[in-house]
Order: C-alpha cells, then structure tokens, then sequence
C-alpha cells in the first residue's frame, strides 16, 4: 500500500507485480505516478509542466516549418514573375 504524492490517496500495490518506469494512476485525483523504485514501491508524479513545454516545443517546430514554408513560396514567386 502507497500513498498518492498529490493527494494522500491509499493506493493498493504489490511490489510484485510492478515495475521501475511503470506508469501508476491515481484512482481519486487521477494524477500519473511514474514507479522510481520496487522493493518498497515508491512513486513519483509525472509533473504536467512536462507535457505543456513539449506541446510548446512542438508549436514552436510547427511554426518554424510554416516559415520555411511561406519563404519558399515568396522565392517562387519572385521568380515567376523574372
């Protein structure tokens, strides 16, 4: 048995039956908990910060190529009307 870092939750889990890198959800606040260790289970939460600065470092990709995108356009162009 563990507890929810984010909310204190009782979490039932067989050290057995788990895994180091596993992913573990909250049944109450539905919080992921990735499992640091095994022998006895410890679980850290998987921050949302993480998965915001990945959406934002794919938006800022996306941009980039839309860029490139429109600067080839503008170059074809130009060279349509020589």
């Amino acid at each position: 048995m563990i507890r929810c870092p984010d909310c204190g939750a009782e979490i039932d889990v067989d050290e057995d039956e788990v895994e180091e890198g596993e992913i573990l959800s909250c049944p109450e606040c539905e919080s992921e908990l990735e499992v640091t260790q095994t022998h006895p289970v410890h679980v850290n939460p998987i921050s949302d910060d993480l998965d915001d600065e990945d959406e934002e470092e794919d938006d800022e990709v996306e941009e980039e190529e839309e860029d490139e995108e429109d600067l080839e356009e503008e170059e074809d162009d130009e060279e349509e009307e020589e």
